[in-house]
C-alpha cells in the first residue's frame, strides 16, 4: 500500500470520527445542563441558612461547615415535624395513585387493542383528545366537581383525579397491538382459558415492561403534582411535599428574620427527590425496554 493510500485512509478515518466527537460534546453539554441544578441542590442541602447566601466558597461548592444532619434534625422538629407528614402523604398519593392509574390504563389499553365493541374508535379518539388538554386547565372544573360531592380537603380530592391517565391508556393500547399476538390469545381460549385467566396468565407477563413504564410515569406525575393539591386542599396535614415546601417558601420570602428557613427548603427538596432517583435507577431497564419493545411490531 502506497503512502498516498495510507494518507487517504487516515483522512477518511478522521472525517468519519468527527461526528462522533460532536455527539460526545453535545451529550456532555446536556449532562452538565441537567446535572448542575442537582449538584447545586446537593450542595445547598449541606449549608446553614446564612451559608446559603454568604458561603465562603460560593453557591456551587461546600461551605466550611457541613450542616446536613442539623438540617435533617430541624426538619423533624419544625412545626412539629410536619415535613415527614407531607412526605408520607406524597408517598400515599404516588403509590396509591400510581397503582390505580396503572391498573386502569392496563385494562383499558388491553380492551381497546384486543376487543371489538361499538364506539371503540370514538372512545379512543376522545382519549387522544384528552392528551391535548393541559392538566392545569382541568383543575378548576375538578375542584368544582369535588366541592359538589363534598370531597374537597380530603385525600380523595387528590387521589381520584390522578387515577385517570390518558397517556397510559394510549401507551398500553399501542404496546398490546404491536407486541401481544392475537394468535397467542386465541390459543389460550381454545385450550379452555377464560377471559380473566387469559388476561392475567397470558397477557400480563408479556405486558410487564409497558406496565412498568406506565407505573413510573404515573408515580412521577403524582409525586410532582402541585397545582391540583394546592387548589383542593387547605388542611396542612393533607399537603404533599410540593405544596408544603411552597408554603415554607412563601413564609421565608415574606416573614421576619426568625422565619427564614431556606436551609430547610433546600434540605427538604433534596430528600424529596431521592425516592424518584432510586425508582429510576432500579427500574431503568424496564423503562427503556418498555418504550423500545412497544415501538417495534411483533
Amino acid at each position: 500500500m502506497t503512502t498516498i493510500e495510507h494518507t487517504r485512509k487516515g483522512t477518511e478515518h478522521r472525517i468519519q470520527g468527527n461526528p462522533r466527537i460532536f455527539t460526545y460534546v453535545v451529550l456532555i453539554l446536556c449532562c452538565c445542563y441537567f446535572l448542575l441544578p442537582v449538584w447545586w441542590l446537593i450542595i445547598a442541602s449541606t449549608k446553614t441558612n446564612s451559608g446559603l447566601f454568604n458561603g465562603i466558597h460560593g453557591s456551587m461548592w461546600f461551605d466550611s461547615t457541613n450542616a446536613f444532619w442539623d438540617n435533617l434534625k430541624q426538619l423533624g422538629t419544625y412545626q412539629d415535624g410536619i415535613y415527614w407528614r407531607w412526605f408520607a402523604n406524597t408517598l400515599l398519593y404516588a403509590l396509591v395513585g400510581g397503582f390505580g392509574a396503572t391498573a386502569i390504563s392496563v385494562m383499558a389499553g388491553y380492551g381497546f387493542a384486543k376487543y371489538r365493541f361499538r364506539g371503540k374508535t370514538l372512545y379512543f379518539n376522545i382519549i387522544l383528545g384528552a392528551l391535548m388538554i393541559p392538566a392545569t386547565a382541568l383543575v378548576i372544573p375538578t375542584f368544582l366537581l369535588m366541592s359538589d360531592i363534598n370531597l374537597t380537603d380530603t385525600y380523595w380530592a387528590v387521589l381520584l383525579p390522578v387515577l385517570l391517565n390518558p397517556f397510559g391508556v394510549y401507551l398500553m393500547r399501542i404496546y398490546c397491538s404491536q407486541s401481544l399476538p392475537d394468535e397467542m390469545l386465541e390459543a389460550a381460549r381454545v385450550d379452555g382459558s377464560g377471559e380473566f385467566r387469559t388476561f392475567f396468565q397470558v397477557a400480563l407477563p408479556i405486558m410487564t415492561p409497558a406496565i412498568t413504564t406506565v407505573f413510573l410515569l404515573s408515580i412521577v406525575g403524582a409525586w410532582n403534582n402541585f397545582f391540583l393539591p394546592s387548589v383542593v386542599l387547605t388542611n396542612p396535614n393533607l399537603f404533599p411535599i410540593t405544596v408544603g415546601l411552597s408554603q415554607w417558601q412563601a413564609r421565608s420570602t415574606a416573614g421576619s428574620a426568625a422565619e427564614q428557613i431556606w436551609n430547610l427548603l433546600t434540605s427538604g427538596a433534596f430528600i424529596s427527590v431521592i425516592p424518584m432517583v432510586l425508582a429510576f435507577i432500579f427500574l431503568q431497564r424496564y423503562w427503556v425496554g418498555g418504550l423500545a419493545t412497544g415501538s417495534v411490531k411483533a
